[in-house]
C-alpha cells in the first residue's frame, strides 16, 4: 500500500476534524499564553519581581516534556477525542490551581496546564493522519497550527479586559469555565473518531520508548526531528527578544517594537498556510523545511545587523519576512512527522518529536539569556542562532531523502 491510498483510506471530510483539532489548538494556546498575560498582576499583587514571570510559563513546557512521550499510547488506547478532552480538563485543572494565588500551588498548577498541552497536538496528529488525504496534508496541518498564534491574540486582546475589570483570579478561572465546556461540547465526537482505539493495550515503559526508536531508527524523522530543536529556539529568539531588542537598541517606542512583533506574528500566520500550501502541490516537504530553515537564519543575521539609522519600514519588511519562515515552519513540521510515521503511528511519534521541539522552547530560553548576559548583545543572540539553524536547514534540503516504507 503506497502512502497516498494509507492516508485516504478512511478520509471522510476535512472540515469537521481540521475544525475540532483547530479549536483544541487555539484553548490550549490560549491557556498558556494567557499564564503569560496574567502573570504579570499576580507577581505585583504576591511582592515577587515580573521577571521570574517566564518561569512560570518554562514550568508548563516542563509539563509539556514530560507528557509528550507518553502521549501514543494513550491515544491509542483511548483515542484522539477523549485525549484531547482529557487535555482540556487539565488545562481546566491546572488554571483552576494557578487561581488559588499560593505560590507552591500556582507551580504546579503550571506543570499541570503543560502535562495537558503536551500531548494535544500528538492526538491532532493522530486524528488528521486518519482522515485527511495526502494530496493536502501539509496545508491542513498548517491551517490547524495556526490556532497557537490565534490562540495567543486572543489571550492578548480579552485577558487583560478580564484582569482589570474583574481582578486576575477571574481570568484563569474563566479561560478553565471555557475549556470545561468545550470538553464537554466534544463528547458527541468521540464515537466517530475514537473508534480505532486499542482498548486492550497494555502500559509499558518500553511503549514510552518506542516513538524514541523510530525517530533515531529513521534518518529522514531524526533529521527532521533534531532540526524541529533550533527552529524553535530561532522561534522563540524571535518572539521573546525582539521588542526588548528593538526598544534598547534601535531606540524605538514600546508602541513602535509592538508593532513590529505584531507584524512577525501575523506573517507567521500566513506564512504557516502559504508553505503548508506550497509543500503539498509543489515542493517536498523536507525541501520547504530545508528552505525555512536557512530563510530564517538569513533573517536572523539581518535583523542583528539593525541599527538606529534603519528606515521602519526596512525594519517592519525584516521582521514581517522573518515571522513568516521562523513562525511559519511548523504545519510542514509536523505533517512530515505525521507521514514518515504512517497513519497508525502518527500519535506516538509526533509525541517523541515533539518532545525535542519543546526541549528547544525549554531550553532556549536560559541558552539565549546566557548568551545576552556574557555578551552584553542581542545581535550575537541572533547571530549564533543563525549559525545553527542554517547549519540544519542545509542538511535538510540537501540531505538523503527517506520514504516510509524504506526503514
Amino acid at each position: 500500500m503506497n502512502r497516498q491510498e494509507e492516508h485516504a483510506e478512511g478520509t471522510e471530510g476535512v472540515a469537521t476534524p481540521l475544525t475540532i483539532t483547530l479549536a483544541v489548538q487555539v484553548l490550549v494556546s490560549v491557556t498558556a499564553v494567557g499564564v503569560a498575560v496574567f502573570m504579570p498582576a499576580v507577581s505585583e499583587e504576591m511582592g515577587f519581581s515580573p521577571n521570574h514571570v517566564g518561569i512560570f510559563v518554562s514550568l508548563i513546557y516542563l509539563g509539556a516534556c514530560l507528557a509528550s512521550p507518553f502521549s501514543g499510547y494513550l491515544i491509542n488506547l483511548f483515542g484522539p477525542i477523549l485525549v484531547s478532552q482529557v487535555c482540556l480538563g487539565l488545562c481546566a485543572a491546572g488554571l483552576g490551581v494557578m487561581a488559588s494565588a499560593s505560590l507552591p500551588l500556582m507551580i504546579a498548577g503550571a506543570v499541570i496546564i503543560g502535562l495537558g498541552y503536551g500531548p494535544v497536538t500528538p492526538a491532532s496528529s493522530y486524528l488528521l493522519a486518519r482522515t485527511i488525504p495526502l494530496r493536502m496534508i501539509s496545508i491542513v496541518f498548517s491551517i490547524k497550527q495556526t490556532g497557537v498564534p490565534l490562540g495567543g491574540a486572543l489571550a492578548g486582546a480579552l485577558v487583560p479586559y478580564i484582569v482589570v475589570y474583574y481582578g486576575w483570579r477571574m481570568a484563569p478561572v474563566a479561560i478553565a469555565a471555557v475549556m470545561v465546556l468545550s470538553a464537554v461540547l466534544m463528547i458527541p465526537f468521540r464515537g466517530r473518531y475514537d473508534r480505532w482505539r486499542q482498548k486492550n493495550s497494555r502500559f509499558s515503559l518500553n511503549r514510552v520508548t518506542v516513538p524514541f526508536q523510530k525517530i533515531f531508527s529513521h534518518k529522514g524523522l531524526r533529521s527532521v526531528v533534531f532540526a524541529s530543536f533550533f527552529f524553535a529556539i530561532m522561534q522563540l529568539c524571535l518572539i521573546s527578544f525582539l521588542v526588548t531588542y528593538l526598544t534598547e537598541d534601535l531606540e524605538m517606542s514600546l508602541i513602535q517594537a509592538g508593532w513590529m512583533l505584531s507584524v512577525a506574528q501575523t506573517a507567521g500566520i500566513i506564512g504557516r498556510i502559504v508553505w503548508g500550501a506550497m509543500a503539498d502541490r509543489f515542493v517536498k516537504p523536507r525541501i520547504m523545511l530545508g528552505f525555512l530553515g536557512i530563510a530564517m537564519s538569513v533573517m536572523a543575521i539581518l535583523a542583528g545587523l539593525f541599527s538606529p539609522a534603519w528606515p521602519p519600514s526596512a525594519v517592519m519588511l525584516v521582521c514581517g519576512i522573518f515571522g513568516a519562515v521562523a513562525i511559519g515552519w511548523n504545519g510542514v513540521y509536523l505533517a512530515e512527522v505525521a507521514c514518515l510515521a504512517k497513519p497508525e503511528h502518527a500519535g506516538e511519534v509526533t509525541g517523541g518529536a515533539l518532545f525535542f521541539t519543546f526541549c528547544g522552547v525549554l531550553l532556549g530560553l536560559p541558552i539565549l539569556s546566557a548568551v545576552f548576559d556574557v555578551t552584553g548583545s542581542y545581535p550575537a543572540g541572533f547571530f549564533l542562532t543563525a549559525l545553527l539553524t542554517a547549519c540544519w536547514g542545509v542538511l535538510l534540503w540537501f540531505g538523503p531523502k527517506s520514504d516510509p516504507e524504506s526503514e
